[in-house]
Parts: C-alpha cells; structure tokens; sequence
C-alpha cells in the first residue's frame, strides 16, 4: 500500500481494545527510531517499552489518566539526556570506530567537534537540545507504526517529575519528554476513529526563473 495512504489513515488514536503490539511489528517501530537522524548522530535519548499493565496503571495518573495509557498495547516513553558527558562521547566514537573498522584515532577530529559544540552549552541547553532529537525520533516512530498499521498517540501531556519517579529516571540522567501510545483503535469508543484527517491546503510550489 502507497505510504500515503497508510499515512493519511493515521490519527492520533483516542481509545484502545487493548490488543497487544504483535513483537515483529513493534520490533520494526523500535528499529525505526534507532534509525532516525539526530544531530551529529549522537542520538541523545533512550526509549522505555512499558508494556505491563500495573506499570501502566502506575504511571497513568502522571499522565493525566488518558485512556491510551492503560487501554494501548504497549506505551514507549522517550527519555532525553539531561547531559552529554565524555563518556557517552567516547562511546560514540569507539562505537563508530568499530562499525567502519577505522582506527580510533583517525576520528579525533570529529570527537573534538562533537565536545566544542556541547561543552559550551549549559545543562538546561543541552538537555533541550536532546530533547529535540527525540522529537525527531518521535516522528519516525509514528511513521513506522502507520506503515505497520498500528495505531499510535503522541503524548506530551504528563507530569515529566512524576513519570522520571516512577521510572527511576533521575538515577539514569535521563527525563521523559514524549509518550507514545502504540496498539488497535477501538472505533466503537473512538469518536474520531471514522472522521476524515482535516489538514491545512499545501499549494504546489512553482519556481520561476527570469532568464532576461
């Protein structure tokens, strides 16, 4: 089926039947977002996969008790980095030395670019920066789960302090910054489930060269 088409059946899913995520179609999504770009590359955020009900029900009050919390298939929190430190750069670095079989040294250039461009910056930028590779991610992943057929909600309503609480998030240096819902769409429940997608009208660009 056209992308499209696949793309134009997503919705921001309200209600759930509880069905769980199939393990290849959510392994699939997962591989989505290791695959999105982020800057530099460093891909400065981790994904959570809550998938048991008692964590869920745990965690759905810090989200304000939406129902996709508890009623989806599986629940992904997307947790950025509140810093980047030397070591996640050398990890990166011996990482990416091992997968293109280069020596380590021969990346020293991009090692030092890397820390000029973060250890200039404060925590707080840093962590928003971070943030914003999750966001990126994010979108990969909603992409993917329409392109599965699973349906999914971006979540940024939620307590971050209390989810990171009960998650153990601050002990990791990591805070939640996105939620994502992922299963079937109850469309007995759902309102939305059978209205058309409304989007603002993009007009075709024409670029107009005056060679005169």
């Amino acid at each position: 089926m056209h992308y499209l088409e696949q793309l134009n059946w997503r919705y921001a899913t309200k209600r759930y039947n509880g069905e769980p995520v199939p393990e290849t179609k959510l392994q699939n999504i997962l591989e989505a977002i290791k695959l999105a770009p982020s800057s530099l590359g460093l891909q400065p955020f981790e994904v959570l996969v809550i998938e048991d009900p008692e964590l869920r029900e745990k965690l759905a009050p810090a989200a304000y008790n939406q129902p996709a919390i508890t009623e989806s298939g599986a629940l992904l929190v997307f947790t950025a980095w509140k810093n980047i430190t030397n070591a996640q750069v050398d990890a990166y670095i011996d990482r990416m030395a091992r997968i293109r079989q280069v020596p380590v040294e021969s990346l020293d250039g991009f090692k030092n670019m890397i820390l000029s461009n973060t250890q200039g910056k404060s925590a707080a930028d840093l962590f928003q920066w971070n943030a914003r590779q999750a966001y990126i991610a994010l979108g990969y992943a909603t992409a993917a789960a329409a392109l599965e057929k699973i349906d999914s909600t971006p979540m940024e309503g939620f307590n971050p302090e209390k989810i990171n609480e009960i998650l153990g998030l601050d002990e990791k240096g990591t805070s939640a910054v996105l939620l994502l819902a992922l299963g079937f769409r109850d469309e007995e429940k759902d309102p939305l489930a059978k209205l058309p997608k409304v989007r603002r009208e993009v007009g075709v660009r024409e670029l107009i060269f005056n060679l005169n």
